[in-house]
C-alpha cells in the first residue's frame, strides 16, 4: 500500500466553499472598512485559520477588526452554506475508492470544528468521516502554513508522516503539508497550478486523484 493515511483539506477540496466564503469574505471586511475585492480575499486568506485575517489587515492598516468580527463572518458563511454548499465533484467516488482499497482518511482544515461539521453535513459527506476523523486548526496552537495540524491528525491516527498523503488546494496548505514532511497532491480546480508548485502531484479533476494515491 502506498499509503497509509490520506489527510483532506476541507474547503475547496471536499467541499466546493471557496467561493463562498471568499465572496463573504470580501464583502464584509469592506463592510466594516477595509476595502477587499473577492480575488484578494482568494490570494491571501484561501487555506488560511482566522487568526491570519487579524493579522494581516493588523499590519497593513494598523487598525483592528470590530471584536465580534469572527463571530458575525461564521454566521453569515453558515447561512450561505446550509443554503448553497455542494460537495467537490467527484470527490465522494474518491472516498469510495479509498475505502474499497482498505487506505484510511481524515479531514484537516483550517476551519473550525463547527464550520467543517456544517459543510460535511450539507454535502452528505459527514457519515464518512464523524469526529474522530475531524481535525481543525483549533486542536493546535498554529494553523497552515505550520505543519501543526496535519502533524496532529497523523499523530492521532496513529501514522508517520512519511506514509501519509496530504490533498490540499491553497498554497498555504501545501506549505504546510511540506514542513510536515508529507507527501502533497495538488488541486487545482480553483487554483492556478503555479501557485502549487511545492506539491508533488497537481492534478485539475478528482476523477484523476485514485490513481495517483493508489498508483
Amino acid at each position: 500500500m502506498r499509503y497509509d493515511l490520506v489527510i483532506f483539506d476541507n474547503d475547496g477540496v471536499l467541499v466546493d466553499s471557496e467561493p463562498i466564503s471568499n465572496r463573504i469574505l470580501a464583502e464584509y471586511l469592506t463592510e466594516v472598512g477595509f476595502p477587499t475585492t473577492y480575488e484578494e480575499s482568494i490570494r491571501d486568506y484561501m487555506g488560511s485559520a482566522m487568526h491570519r485575517v487579524h493579522d494581516l489587515v493588523a499590519e497593513r492598516t494598523g487598525r483592528r477588526l470590530p471584536a465580534d468580527f469572527d463571530e458575525t463572518f461564521h454566521r453569515k458563511v453558515f447561512e450561505a452554506f446550509r443554503r448553497d454548499l455542494q460537495p467537490v465533484p467527484g470527490v465522494d467516488a474518491v472516498l469510495e475508492k479509498l475505502e474499497a482499497n482498505g487506505v484510511p482518511y481524515c479531514v484537516a482544515s483550517s476551519g473550525s470544528h463547527e464550520r467543517i461539521r456544517v459543510g460535511l453535513g450539507k454535502t452528505g459527506l459527514y457519515e464518512r468521516f464523524g469526529e474522530e476523523r475531524i481535525f481543525s486548526s483549533q486542536d493546535v496552537g498554529r494553523g497552515k502554513p505550520a505543519p501543526d495540524l496535519f502533524l496532529h491528525a497523523a499523530r492521532v491516527m496513529g501514522v508517520a508522516p512519511g506514509r501519509c498523503a496530504v490533498v490540499e488546494d491553497s498554497p498555504l496548505g501545501v506549505e504546510a503539508a511540506v514542513a510536515a514532511g508529507m507527501d502533497v497532491y495538488g488541486f487545482t480546480g480553483m487554483t492556478p497550478a503555479e501557485k502549487l508548485a511545492g506539491a508533488g502531484e497537481r492534478f485539475g479533476e478528482m476523477g484523476e486523484l485514485p490513481g495517483l494515491l493508489l498508483g
